[in-house]
């Protein structure tokens, strides 16, 4: 899976975290194994690109490849 999100810490400074997981799960559907490489990016506030309430992103927003990302 690939995935970016944006967050700030308690000074307000934003970050983008960025990259790849891979999931390895049991016959019961468990996680087995998580390999994940994650990527962090500081970045100004106007620089962020997520502008949505906590939850999954709208339908309606550009994916990943179309944010260039």
């Amino acid at each position: 899976m690939r995935f970016a999100y944006e967050w700030h810490d308690d000074t307000g400074q934003w970050t983008r975290s960025y990259g790849n997981e891979n999931w390895e799960f049991d016959e019961n559907g468990l996680m087995r194994q998580r390999h994940a490489s994650i990527n962090d990016l500081a970045i100004d506030k106007s620089e962020r690109l997520f502008h949505w309430p906590q939850g999954p992103r709208p339908q309606d927003h550009p994916g990943l490849s179309d944010l260039g990302l």
